[in-house]
């Protein structure tokens, strides 16, 4: 999937005046020159939750986040939430956006919205935007997981408005019953049987392994990537998509990272689910992914100890799944690319029960 911006859905489409209007009101003196004129509005065809959109202005470029159309639960996709995390964020952690302007008025758009800088680059979708050889590919991992570690040293008691996500203990618990709630709110007549997979996440979920603040969807679709001259490693300028990020565990961050990691190994059906270009080759494996940020992070994680964050993450990806392909099953949304998801929701739960039953995700 190419990230170039594309035609408005009929769906998704909005009225532009209304939004020009109110962000030249809006913004503040950096921006005020950029907003300047009628902006050419283009849709990014990537990702599956809100949506997002290219301003391009005569004078500069801004990026505008909205819910999807029908969306009903606001909590959900909660505009403000994820516009004062990046805000809050990018002081401490810089790889982060620069936020321009909210709206919380639903008369101007039709939901509420947020707008902020576009940051340049390429985002790596299912294949690599640039062509780049093992070695690069090995530095790149290292890179992008590094700034997992990163994000999760950040001070979370030093930003009160980050510290203000936490909701104390009971993390993992909160999760295993939140997610099952979930799962159950969207089922469809083609939802295949979860009891099994709940109620073993439920008996074996582990205490909390720590506390910090976690993005909860990192993967490689969401980091922009630019470099320089051919053959470069690529640098991260950012990392997108905050609507998930709280203070949490940390372990249940990477395994929710890793149940969208599709390794070179893993067979036919997960490859046609990939997103993201993790089966090339220099690509670290789902397990030296862990190796690695146990080492960065002074944490001990064995195999038996990994297998509930794994499991947890096929199943929590699931439910994200599920929740789209029943909004496209009630014909709420239109979009094509949703067609895939109620399949994909099946084969998550294959993986999730190959795991519990000790065999390779694989197999």
């Amino acid at each position: 999937m190419s990230d170039e911006p594309v035609a408005l859905r009929d769906e998704d489409a909005f009225d532009v005046g209304a939004v020009t209007v109110w962000l030249r009101a809006a913004v503040g003196d950096e921006d005020a020159g950029v907003v300047a004129g009628e902006p050419e509005v283009r849709q990014y065809p990537g990702g599956a939750s809100n949506l997002t959109y290219l301003l391009r202005f005569p004078a500069g470029d801004l990026v505008l986040r909205r819910p999807p159309v029908g969306a009903k639960a606001r909590g959900a996709h909660d505009m403000g939430r994820e516009f004062r995390i990046q805000a809050a964020l990018r002081p401490v952690f810089p790889k982060v956006p620069r936020m321009v302007a909210h709206c919380d008025d639903d008369s101007v758009l039709g939901s509420e919205f947020y707008v902020m800088e576009r940051v340049v680059g390429e985002i790596p979708r299912r294949e690599l935007p640039w062509p780049l050889d093992a070695a690069a590919c090995d530095a790149l991992c290292a890179r992008a997981w590094g700034l997992l570690v990163d994000l999760h040293s950040v001070d979370v008691a030093a930003v009160p408005e980050l510290a203000a996500l936490g909701r104390g203990e009971g993390y993992v618990a909160r999760q295993v019953a939140g997610w099952t709630e979930r799962l159950a709110r969207a089922a469809t007549h083609d939802l295949g049987a979860w009891g099994s997979i709940t109620t073993w996440l439920d008996d074996v979920q582990p205490p909390d392994a720590g506390v910090c603040l976690i993005h909860n969807d990192f993967r490689l679709d969401n980091l922009v990537l630019t470099r320089g001259a051919p053959r470069m490693v690529p640098e991260v300028a950012a990392v997108l998509d905050w609507e998930l990020a709280t203070v949490g565990d940390p372990l249940m961050d990477l395994g929710g990272a890793l149940a969208y990691w599709i390794e070179a190994g893993d067979d036919d059906a997960m490859q046609r689910f990939r997103r993201q270009p993790s089966h090339l080759p220099g690509m670290w494996t789902r397990a030296e992914v862990v190796a690695q940020y146990a080492a960065a992070t002074g944490r001990v994680v064995s195999a038996e100890a990994w297998r509930f964050y794994e499991v947890f993450g096929l199943f929590r990806l699931a439910v994200i799944a599920q929740q789209i392909w029943y909004r496209y099953a009630l014909g709420e949304t239109t979009n094509p690319a949703y067609a895939v998801f109620g399949p994909a929701v099946e084969m998550l739960r294959l993986r999730c029960l190959r795991l519990i039953e000790g065999r390779a995700a694989s197999g």
